[in-house]
């Protein structure tokens, strides 16, 4: 089983990052989707999540209107594309995956480095 995040890397205030996240090793669509963050000396949060069939999502409230959350399960990847992106946001962003009937089937990424900063 892989979780491999790619697209990281450093911008400036305002600009935009769009993360991907390869998964292999399992059944993709049986899978709700998140993508978490950490940055230093905070715990890890939640970003934004999608759930598997319906598609619905979900964002935490500080990147609501400026992130998307998508998915192709053609590919086994999940997208997160971040618009406008703040200081703020600078962290280690983290891939999860998690079975939609089995919540102990979780599957965790090993990061992907964001840094916001002129």
């Amino acid at each position: 089983v892989h979780l491999v995040e790619s697209g990281g890397g450093l911008v400036q205030p305002g600009g935009s990052l769009r993360l991907s996240c390869a998964a292999s090793g399992f059944t993709f669509s049986s899978y709700a989707v998140s993508w978490h963050r950490q940055a230093p000396g905070k715990e890890r949060e939640l970003v934004a999540a999608i759930d598997s069939p319906s598609g619905t999502t979900n964002y935490a409230d500080s990147v609501k209107g400026r992130f998307t959350i998508s998915r192709d399960n053609a590919k086994n990847t999940v997208y997160l594309q971040m618009n406008s992106l703040k200081p703020e946001d600078t962290a280690v962003y983290y891939c999860n995956a998690n079975h939609i009937l089995i919540p102990s089937r979780r599957y965790w990424g090993q990061g992907t480095q964001v840094t916001v900063s002129s």
